[in-house]
C-alpha cells in the first residue's frame, strides 16, 4: 500500500490532478499494483479526505505545549515516529491540525507496524492532500529511507 502511496505522489505532483477512485484503480492494475494493495490504498485516501474535510482547526496550541499521546497512540507509534512528527511541527513543516490528521491515518492503519519510513509516506500524503507547494528538502525528507530510525547506538 505503502509503495502506492509513493507512486501517486510521484505520479500526481498535485493532489486535484489524481484520477477519481476506479479511474485510478485501473491506472494501478495497469502499473502492476495487486488489487488487495489497490483496495487498501483507495480505502485509506478515501478517508484521508474525509477526516480532512472533518477537522476544524480549534485555537492554536502555544509554542511551550506538547502533544501527549494515548496509550494506544503511543504503543502504535514508536519514539522515532512521536519524534518525528514533533520536529516537523517544530520546524513550522505542520500544524496541529495536519498532526492530528497524521496521527488519526497512521491509528487507522492496525494491520500495520508504523515504521517511521511508514510515517514518512502518511505525512507526504497529508501534506500533498492540502496541495499546497512543499519544500524540496521536505521532500527529500520524506522519501528517503532511513536505516538507522533514530536508534541510540549502544556499546
Amino acid at each position: 500500500m505503502f509503495d502506492i502511496l509513493v507512486f501517486l505522489f510521484e505520479s500526481y505532483i498535485h493532489a486535484d490532478a489524481c484520477p477519481e477512485s476506479e479511474q485510478l484503480a485501473r491506472k494501478l492494475s495497469a502499473a502492476g499494483f495487486e488489487d488487495e494493495e489497490i483496495s487498501e490504498a483507495l480505502e485509506w485516501l478515501a478517508g484521508l479526505r474525509r477526516v480532512a474535510a472533518e477537522i476544524r482547526p480549534g485555537t492554536a496550541p502555544s509554542a511551550d505545549s506538547i502533544r501527549l499521546y494515548a496509550a494506544v497512540e503511543a504503543e502504535h507509534l514508536s519514539p522515532a515516529c512521536r519524534g518525528f512528527i514533533a520536529f516537523l511541527e517544530n520546524a513550522g513543516v505542520l500544524c496541529a491540525a495536519e498532526r492530528e490528521l497524521i496521527i488519526e491515518r497512521a491509528m487507522a492503519l492496525d494491520t500495520f507496524t508504523i515504521s517511521l519510513d511508514r510515517l514518512k509516506v502518511i505525512v507526504l500524503m497529508v501534506l500533498w492532500q492540502r496541495e499546497q507547494p512543499m519544500d524540496t528538502l521536505i521532500v527529500d525528507e520524506l522519501l528517503t529511507e532511513d536505516d538507522e530510525e533514530f536508534r541510540p547506538v549502544l556499546h
